[in-house]
């Protein structure tokens, strides 16, 4: 009996040595793909906080979760690389000569695009999705970031905004600075490639998900109108947080409307009304509504009056060189009020503008160029004379969808990133939360080529018989019938004959395609159904109406993701929903839109 025990114990250490053997050799990524299929815990890559980071920490993952600015970072860095580095050198002879020249150093690192490059390496970490929980640490951008300014950030400060602001202004200021460089080079005779490239299109492709056809389309898709303009020397596509604003003034009195003052912004700045709950549309009518300014000087009105007091002058004038004299001024105020009041006439003596009379004047400010990508900064900071600054408290209420414009250029956003903040004005903790924005899934990773999803160039291993394409005209009345079982009339001709007279010469079937069919899918019903019967009960109903719905599972699918989000506070990763996002109201800091283009994923 004492030997019981000890075989006992052997028996056990016996089986779990065999268990162990089986999942070694039948599955040996088991405990792993287990941990990733998880829902809870899954998660993406964050990032460490070694001196109180969370405000650059929260601004690289909210950045990370910006399909348009990723597909930016790529476009510019192939294009820098194809184009090569003579095109993007420094020419000393030409600093020489300029009014205002650059150090060499910061020119150099514009046109280079030390900040595109470096910001592009750690979106595309972040992007990535760990079987394990994983942090990276931002110092190798940080590092690049104050290489490229030539001093060290500041950790005092701890503002996520004025982070943001420096990232996206250094982020154009190295795009703009590319563009005047390769239309340099082109006036040198340097040719530029294109950067519509084949590898950038697969490397769009792999990092998205989707096929390298539908990557062209969006590389096609983000032509801006800088390739319009420049259509002869180069093709431009912008930078996708670049804006413009106009602001444009009206004179009450005469109507008259000057050229609008144009001005570019990366980031949009509002003020947070000192209220207990507001909503964001609230606070983009103060910057956008309409605002009346009393005492301004219109030009127009101003010429009006000098042309009443030339005239008057004319009627008492007694000498005919006088008369000439104010007959000329006279005709240059009036082609100057013609053509252009805000240009004033030559030689002509004018008052002085405290003797023009003043008006009251209607101010509207509007977007005129939308941009990609609409970073909005809710400004909290309550500054009071003799005091301490404060925190605004107030509720601010954002949406999910953003309409933006007037009805004739109405553009829509959605929500995709947001960073909160809590605490007091001077010490808190920020957060960022990221949409898990998942593209269309494909069954192949090959392209579709020119001809859709139906067609030889599909497969990987094509067969001699296309399949049968369904035209986009019957297809409403095939769903309403709910028939598996197309129309003659709904199939592509061609495709069908080469079909038919394939499966007449050979009895062993149709041939593999890339759409999955039964093998009964083509062949006609017997005894076609001559009436439709009434349904006979509820569950009848329900059933013929999912069936109806069901037709495309693809979308319900993303409806689903859609409404998942990551909560990321550095390294701390979980998952959030649409509902808790838009309730942080009060700690809502900075929200990330963009151009809602569901088509192009």
């Amino acid at each position: 009996m004492p030997e019981k025990p000890l075989t006992i114990a052997t028996y056990a250490a016996g089986a779990s040595l065999a268990a162990i053997t089986l999942v070694y050799v039948f599955g040996p990524t088991f405990f792993l793909d287990d941990d990733a299929s998880s829902t809870r815990k899954k998660g993406v890559v964050g990032l460490t906080n070694a001196a109180n980071d969370c405000f650059i920490n929260s601004i690289l993952q909210a950045l990370a979760g910006l399909p348009d600015l990723r597909i930016y970072l790529i476009r510019e860095t192939h294009r820098r690389k194809l184009d090569g580095p003579e095109v993007y050198d420094v020419d000393t002879e030409r600093l020489s000569l300029e009014s205002r020249p650059v150090k060499p150093w910061k020119l150099q690192g514009l046109q280079k695009g030390l900040v595109t490059y470096a910001l592009k390496e750690i979106l595309d970490k972040l992007n990535e999705r760990p079987i394990y929980r994983k942090a990276i640490s931002p110092q190798p951008f940080i590092r690049a970031l104050e290489r490229a300014f030539g001093t060290r950030i500041s950790r005092q400060q701890q503002d996520a905004q004025e982070f943001l602001q420096i990232i996206t202004e250094r982020l154009c200021d190295e795009y703009h600075a590319g563009t005047k460089a390769r239309r340099r080079a082109q006036t040198r005779g340097i040719t530029i490639v294109n950067s519509d490239t084949a590898s950038e299109r697969q490397e769009i492709a792999e990092q998205f998900g989707i096929s390298a056809a539908k990557a062209s389309a969006i590389s096609n898709d983000e032509k801006g109108t800088d390739a319009v303009e420049h259509e002869s020397s180069l093709s431009e596509d912008g930078f996708p947080f670049e804006g413009k604003i106009e602001s444009q003034i009206e004179c009450l009195t005469c109507g008259f409307k000057p050229k609008p003052t144009v001005s570019t912004f990366v980031t949009l700045t509002l003020n947070v009304p000192q209220t207990s709950s507001t909503s964001l549309n609230r606070c983009l009518d103060g910057i956008f509504k309409v605002e009346h300014i009393e005492d301004f000087k219109c030009e127009y009105c101003r010429l009006e009056y000098v042309l009443r007091s030339k005239t008057q002058e004319l009627a008492r004038a007694s000498t005919p060189e006088l008369k000439e004299r104010l007959q000329r001024d006279i005709d240059k105020i009036r082609e100057a009020l013609e053509h252009d009041p805000e240009r004033p006439p030559e030689n002509v003596e004018l008052p002085g503008s405290s003797l023009a009379p003043k008006r009251r004047i209607a101010r509207h400010m509007y977007i005129s160029s939308f941009p990609k990508v609409l970073a909005i900064h809710l400004s909290r900071s309550v500054f009071a004379i003799g005091s301490v600054s404060t925190k605004n408290l107030a509720k601010v209420a954002f949406p999910e969808a953003l309409p933006l414009g007037g009805l004739l250029n109405r553009q829509n956003y959605r929500l995709l990133g947001m960073v909160s903040h809590k605490g007091s004005h001077n010490s808190g903790h920020y957060e960022s939360f990221r949409r898990q924005v998942q593209p269309m899934p494909y069954s192949t990773p090959h392209s579709f080529g020119t001809e859709g999803v139906y067609s030889v160039q599909a497969s990987p291993n094509p067969s001699a018989v296309q399949s049968p394409r369904i035209s986009t005209t019957n297809l409403t009345s095939i769903n309403d019938r709910a028939s598996p079982i197309p129309s003659t009339s709904a199939l592509d001709s061609p495709s069908l004959r080469s079909l038919s007279s394939q499966s007449s010469m050979t009895s062993r079937g149709p041939p593999p395609t890339s759409a999955p069919r039964d093998d009964d899918s083509l062949r006609p019903p017997a005894t076609p159904p001559t009436s439709t019967s009434r349904p006979k009960s509820l569950r009848s109903l329900k059933e013929k109406a999912a069936s109806i719905t069901d037709v495309n599972p693809l979308k319900r699918k993303s409806k689903r993701t859609s409404n998942r989000w990551w909560r990321i506070s550095d390294d701390k990763i979980k998952e959030s929903k649409t509902s808790e996002v838009l309730g942080m109201q009060k700690e809502v800091y900075l929200l990330f839109y963009e151009l809602d283009k569901t088509e192009r994923f």
